[in-house]
């Protein structure tokens, strides 16, 4: 749970991408919810999730999204409805002055900069949802930001609990050889998810990444002294953020699922970020997950190995 605090933080939250229901999650965790107007978002899944947690663990006494802006207004109405956001303003930028953080809860990189811009550029600490950005230029721009404490960008994997017991007792594994990443959908939006998982648990630095042969997007990110990493883009496929470990010693299979605690430990860290100045996530690892996406994209594309290190931000 969050610390107890007399001056909740101001948050602003702006959504939603085609799929994403992170606004939702973000909201309920952090405001509560109306049960009610959750249940008549259209997100079964996260009203099923968060209804069976016990009240205490739902809410921050440190925060509260108090502004919403969507690009549609019926949207940002069902969002003020299941998690009582008072304010929608009519436009995002509305929200520079009167909030005192901003997560951009969509998932359409191509976005992130435009909605992010006004926010860094006012000093306004701002969350930008996974992946930070695709484009070397727009990454280039907001690195100064990332590393004076502006600016967060992680996906909730980062925090899984599910991961906890390896973290913590990596040694048990003897060497690692080979550690598996596998996730819905496409290596653009969603290998940063099984990235974030698995470099927050394995202490090695990817150096090139290459495409592996196989009917969907698949790419074996080499490591300096560590495991070969493999991560499988499914594409449209069941439920899948799973996490396997292969050891000398020990071999692990983790299903990944409790999003509610994922999320929720995320935007403690981000609330924590706002009011200490200090970056929750090391700079340098934000720019290496989205080196190695850029790069296995230009992978993809060639068929070809691509060094990380020519990703040049």
């Amino acid at each position: 749970m969050d610390d107890v605090v007399t001056d909740p933080l101001s948050l602003g939250l702006i959504g939603v991408s085609e799929g994403n229901g992170h606004p939702y999650s973000f909201s309920a965790i952090v405001n509560g919810y109306d049960d009610d107007g959750l249940a008549a978002s259209g997100w079964d899944v996260i009203h099923d999730y968060v209804r069976e947690k016990h009240p205490s663990e739902v809410g921050f006494d440190s925060a509260q999204f108090t502004h919403v802006w969507t690009q549609d207004d019926a949207e940002t109405e069902r969002l003020r409805a299941a998690s009582g956001i008072p304010n929608a303003p009519e436009g995002f930028t509305e929200m520079v002055d009167a909030v005192d953080a901003v997560v951009v809860a969509r998932d359409d990189h191509e976005t992130h900069a435009d909605f992010a811009r006004p926010f860094l550029e006012a000093g306004v600490t701002t969350f930008v949802d996974k992946p930070l950005s695709l484009d070397v230029d727009e990454l280039a721009w907001m690195r100064p930001h990332l590393e004076s404490g502006l600016l967060m960008s992680c996906s909730g994997m980062r925090y899984a609990r599910e991961l906890d017991t390896p973290r913590a007792n990596l040694a048990d594994y003897g060497g690692l050889k080979l550690v598996r990443g596998t996730v819905i959908k496409d290596w653009d939006r969603y290998s940063v998810h099984m990235l974030d998982a698995i470099f927050n648990v394995v202490d090695a630095d990817p150096v090139s990444v290459r495409p592996a042969d196989a009917p969907h997007e698949s790419v074996a990110v080499e490591t300096d002294d560590g495991p070969l990493v493999q991560i499988d883009a499914l594409g449209d496929a069941a439920m899948t953020f799973d996490v396997e470990l292969y050891g000398s010693e020990q071999v692990t299979r983790h299903p990944i699922r409790d999003n509610f605690r994922a999320f929720r430990r995320l935007l403690w860290e981000f609330v924590g970020q706002v009011r200490s100045g200090e970056p929750a996530v090391p700079p340098t690892e934000t720019l290496e997950r989205m080196r190695v996406v850029v790069a296995g994209r230009r992978a993809l594309d060639t068929g070809d190995r691509v060094a990380i290190d020519s990703v040049e931000i």
